[in-house]
C-alpha cells in the first residue's frame, strides 16, 4: 500500500512539473526575449572585438619597430665590403651603439659570406630555411624565429659583393652575403599591451552603461503595453466600447484594432443573444399562459366533456410550446456553429431531401395536400452539415404545407448545374405566395405576415437563413411558375449551394 502511495505521489509531482513546464513554454516574456536578442549578440561580439583589437594592436606595434629594425639592417649592410677573397666590416663605435640603443630589447646581428661562413656577429641566429626563395639583393625580408630560446623578429637582406649598388636581378655568378638583425619582442609586447589597454578599458566602462541603456530603453519602449493593460483592467466588465488608440504606438495599433474588432463582434453577439432571449421569453408567454389558463379551467370543470375540451386545448398549447422550444434550440444551434466545430461532410442532396420528405407524408395526408418529389437519377454531392441541412429542408416543407390550401400541391425538387458547379434545392407550393414587399422581413425572427391565419412562431425562415449562411448558400423567393394565371401565385423557395463534384459519394445500397 505504501508503494502505491509513493508511486501516486511521484506521478502527481511529475504531472505538476509537466504543467509548470508547459506554463513556462506557453508564457514567454516579451521583455526578456527582446533583451536576449539584443544582449546575446552584444556579449558574443565583445570577445570577437577583443580578438580583433589584439590582432590590430600587434600589427600597429610591429610596423614602427620593423622600420627601425630595417634601418639598423641597412646601417650594417652598408658597412660590409669585400677585400680580396674575404668579407670585412667597418662597423665603428657609433654604428654599434645604434644596434644597442634600446635598453629593453636585445639586438643581435650576424654577417655571413657567400659561402655561408660566419664573418661577424651572433652565431646562434638561424639562417633562412632552405625551402624559402632567395629574395633579390638589397630586398629586406622579415620573419619570426628563436635565438637563445627567446622569440625574436629577424630582418635579413642579401647583398651582392660584386656590385657596388643595389640590383634587383642577379646571376649564378653573384656572391651573396647574408646580413641579419634580430630583435627580441619585449618592447613590441609592451606597446601592443598599451594599445589593447587603451581600447579595452573604455569598453569595460561602456559595456555596463550600454546594458543599462538597453534595459532603460526596453522598459520605456514597453511602457505603452503596460499602460494599455492598465486601461483595459480598469474597464467595467460590461464595457465593450472600442479601446482608445490615441496614445498607442504605431506597432501596437494592429493589436488594438484587432481587439476593437473582437469587442465589436462580441457586442453584436451579446446584443443578439439579449434580443433573442427577450423575444423568446415574450413568445413563450402566450403558450405558457394558455396552458395555465386551460389547466385552471379544467380543475374548475365538473362535467367530463368540458374537462376533455380543456385537456385537448392544453395539449394543443403544449405542442405549440414544444415546437417553439425546438425551433429556438435549432436556431441557437445554427448560430453557434463555427467553421472549426461544424461537422461538414460530403453528402448526397437528393438522398437527404428524399429522406426528409418522407417524414412529412403523414402531415400532407392530414392536410389533403399532394406532396411530391422530383430529382435526377444522378447523385448531387454537396459539402455540408447533414443535421442542419435537414433542419433547413424541414422548415421549408413545413411552411409549404401550412400555407398551401387543401387539395393543393407541394413539391420538393433537387437538381444540379454541372457547368456552373451549382446544386439547387427547391420547395414549391400552390399557396398565396409572398409579396415582394415582404421579402426583406420574412427572414427576421418572430416575423409573421399580416393577415395569415396559419399558426406558427415566425422562426422557420430565420432558421433557414442562418443555416444557408453557414453553408454560404443563396436563398431566392420566387412565384411558382406552375401557378401562372391562377388565383394564388404560389411560392418557390430556391436554395443554391456549391456542387462538390470532385468528391465521390459512397454507393447507395439500392444502386449496389
Amino acid at each position: 500500500m505504501r508503494t502505491l502511495r509513493r508511486s501516486q505521489v511521484s506521478q502527481d509531482a511529475a504531472s505538476s512539473e509537466a504543467v509548470e513546464d508547459q506554463h513556462r513554454q506557453t508564457h514567454r516574456s516579451l521583455f526578456g526575449e527582446i533583451l536576449d536578442w539584443m544582449l546575446v549578440p552584444l556579449l558574443l561580439l565583445w570577445p570577437l572585438s577583443i580578438a580583433v583589437t589584439y590582432v590590430v594592436a600587434k600589427s600597429i606595434a610591429n610596423e614602427p619597430f620593423d622600420h627601425a629594425l630595417e634601418d639598423k639592417l641597412n646601417v650594417i649592410a652598408q658597412q660590409v665590403k669585400q677585400q680580396g677573397n674575404s668579407v670585412v666590416t667597418r662597423l665603428n663605435g657609433p654604428a654599434r651603439d645604434i644596434l644597442h640603443a634600446d635598453n629593453v630589447d636585445n639586438i643581435y646581428y650576424q654577417i655571413r659570406n657567400h659561402r655561408g661562413n660566419l664573418v661577424e656577429g651572433e652565431a646562434e641566429i638561424p639562417s633562412p630555411r632552405e625551402d624559402e626563395d632567395i629574395p633579390p639583393p638589397w630586398t629586406t625580408r622579415f620573419r619570426y624565429d628563436f635565438v637563445r630560446n627567446a622569440e625574436v623578429r629577424i630582418a635579413y637582406v642579401y647583398i651582392d659583393l660584386n656590385k657596388t649598388r643595389p640590383e634587383i636581378q642577379f646571376s649564378h655568378e653573384s656572391k651573396l652575403a647574408l646580413i641579419q638583425v634580430a630583435e627580441t619582442l619585449e618592447k613590441r609586447s609592451q606597446l601592443s599591451n598599451q594599445i589593447i589597454k587603451g581600447v579595452l578599458v573604455p569598453q569595460f566602462i561602456i559595456l555596463p552603461i550600454a546594458l543599462l541603456l538597453v534595459w532603460f530603453a526596453l522598459t520605456r519602449g514597453l511602457r505603452p503595453l503596460a499602460e494599455l493593460q492598465e486601461r483595459i483592467n480598469q474597464r467595467r466588465s460590461d464595457d465593450l466600447s472600442p479601446i482608445d488608440s490615441g496614445h498607442v504606438p504605431e506597432e501596437i495599433l494592429p493589436l488594438v484594432g484587432s481587439l476593437n474588432h473582437m469587442l465589436d463582434r462580441l457586442s453584436q453577439s451579446i446584443q443578439t443573444q439579449k434580443r433573442f432571449i427577450a423575444d423568446a421569453a415574450h413568445q413563450m408567454k402566450t403558450p405558457l399562459a394558455g396552458m395555465r389558463m386551460q389547466s385552471e379551467l379544467a380543475l374548475r370543470q365538473q362535467e367530463r366533456e368540458e374537462i376533455q375540451k380543456s385537456l385537448e386545448q392544453l395539449a394543443k398549447s403544449s405542442a405549440s410550446a414544444t415546437r417553439l422550444v425546438n425551433q429556438l434550440l435549432a436556431l441557437a444551434r445554427a448560430e453557434n456553429q463555427t467553421p472549426d466545430t461544424r461537422p461538414m461532410e460530403t453528402l448526397d442532396l437528393t438522398e437527404l431531401a428524399r429522406d426528409a420528405m418522407q417524414d412529412w407524408i403523414p402531415m400532407s395526408f392530414n392536410h389533403r395536400i399532394d406532396l411530391g418529389f422530383e430529382a435526377t437519377e444522378a447523385a448531387v454531392p454537396v459539402r455540408g452539415d447533414r443535421i442542419l441541412l435537414r433542419e433547413l429542408l424541414n422548415n421549408l416543407i413545413d411552411n409549404a404545407l401550412n400555407y398551401t390550401p387543401a387539395d393543393g400541391h407541394a413539391t420538393v425538387r433537387v437538381y444540379a448545374d454541372e457547368e456552373r458547379q451549382l446544386a439547387f434545392l427547391e420547395v414549391e407550393d400552390t399557396g398565396p405566395g409572398i409579396a415582394s414587399s415582404e421579402h426583406a422581413h420574412i427572414f427576421d425572427r418572430f416575423y409573421r405576415i399580416l393577415g395569415s391565419n396559419v399558426e406558427g412562431s415566425g422562426l422557420g425562415l430565420a432558421i433557414v437563413r442562418e443555416i444557408a449562411q453557414q453553408h454560404e448558400a443563396d436563398i431566392a423567393i420566387l412565384d411558382n411558375p406552375r401557378c401562372a394565371g391562377q388565383k394564388m401565385p404560389g411560392c418557390l423557395m430556391r436554395i443554391t449551394l456549391r456542387l462538390d463534384a470532385a468528391c465521390e459519394l459512397p454507393i447507395r445500397e439500392e444502386e449496389a
